[in-house]
This record gives structure tokens, C-alpha cells and sequence, in this order.
């Protein structure tokens, strides 16, 4: 049987700044675009929507990892904690190099052809409402699990959507790439949630 290991909360909060810190020379590793985004760019407007998508998946991950009781469950919760934070390290470095702030004057979504369609009362695609965020905090035992895999899977779909939306019409190949990366690797964990599903009661 597979063995989970599982670090303190603190730990997990050390490697989640670093994982934060290290996004910044990765983004030195991908290829680097031979175009620099302006302001009111898609590849801006997705850096900036993205970051606060993935804030919000982090935080459920630090719920899951903190409260779970399933063992699977909450060593996922702590990777998409790690895989997303790094991810926005690597977004704000994006912003840096491109001479831009981490927050620009554009509505959510509207670097997206009708994005602005896709709010839902002003939530991103897949995002969880301030309700939803409160019942995954404040709940017990295995239902801290199977909320996370719900939640988390709607968040995951969202994702993939901006994903599709940013790679019809960037013109930069850091974000193609970043972009590409996070569409396989949030397909994969739908798959393995959905498994999970199956298990958690």
C-alpha cells in the first residue's frame, strides 16, 4: 500500500513560500516570448484573473490538507497547494518582466472574447462563493473531503476554460506554455478526484 507523508501545518506554509519564491527563476526556464504583452493584454488580464483563481485553490488546498480525514485526499489538497502557488510566482514574475502591476483597472474576464459572460455574480468560472469557502472551512471530518472534491473539481473546470481561452488568442509562448502545463496537469487531478470520489463516504 502506498504510504502518505504529510508535513506539520507549518511546514506546509514554509514550502508554499518557497514554492512561491521559486516560481520566479522557473519562469526563467521556459521558453521566453518574442513578444512583450501591454497592459490591457489577454496574457496580462489571464496573468492577473489566474493568480487570484489559483489564490482561492491554494486556500482550499490548505483546508483539505489541514482538516481532511482521508489520507489520499489531503496529500492532493497539499500538492495543489504547492503546484498553484509556484504557478502564481511564476505569473507575478510575468508581470515584472513585462513592466506591468499584479493588479490592472479591467474587469475580471474581460481579456477573454465575452468572458465577462461567464461571471457568475462576479465569481471567475469555478470559483467557490464566500459560502462555499465558510462550509469547507467550518466542516468535519469526512465531509471536509468530499466537499474539497467537489469544489475543487468545478475550480479545476473553470481553470481549464480560462486555459482554453488564453491559448486561442495569447501571442506569447511563456504563457502558451504555462498554460498548456496547467490544462494537462488539471486534467489529470479531475481524473484522480473523480477516482477519489468513489472512496471518500
Amino acid at each position: 500500500m502506498r504510504r502518505f507523508t504529510l508535513y506539520s501545518t507549518a511546514g506546509l506554509a514554509i514550502m508554499l513560500a518557497i514554492g512561491l519564491l521559486l516560481g520566479y527563476p522557473a519562469g526563467l526556464l521556459t521558453p521566453r516570448g518574442h513578444s512583450t504583452p501591454g497592459e490591457n493584454s489577454a496574457e496580462a488580464g489571464f496573468a492577473r484573473d489566474m493568480s487570484r483563481h489559483h489564490a482561492q485553490a491554494v486556500a482550499m488546498g490548505m483546508i483539505e490538507y489541514q482538516k481532511g480525514s482521508n489520507l489520499a485526499v489531503r496529500e492532493l489538497g497539499r500538492d495543489i497547494a504547492l503546484t498553484q502557488q509556484a504557478q502564481i510566482g511564476m505569473m507575478d514574475q510575468w508581470l515584472r518582466d513585462w513592466d506591468l502591476g499584479a493588479n490592472g483597472t479591467a474587469a475580471p474576464m474581460s481579456w477573454m472574447p465575452d468572458g465577462q459572460t461567464t461571471l457568475d455574480n462576479g465569481l471567475m468560472p469555478g470559483m467557490a462563493t464566500p459560502e462555499e469557502m465558510t462550509a469547507l472551512q467550518n466542516a468535519t471530518g469526512s465531509d471536509v473531503d468530499r466537499l474539497f472534491l467537489q469544489m475543487m473539481i468545478k475550480h479545476h473546470l473553470g481553470g481549464i476554460h480560462m486555459v482554453d481561452g488564453v491559448l486561442k488568442v495569447s501571442k506569447n509562448s511563456d504563457v502558451d506554455y504555462l498554460a498548456q502545463s496547467m490544462k494537462t496537469g488539471q486534467q489529470g487531478e479531475i481524473t484522480a478526484m473523480q477516482e477519489l470520489q468513489r472512496s471518500v463516504k
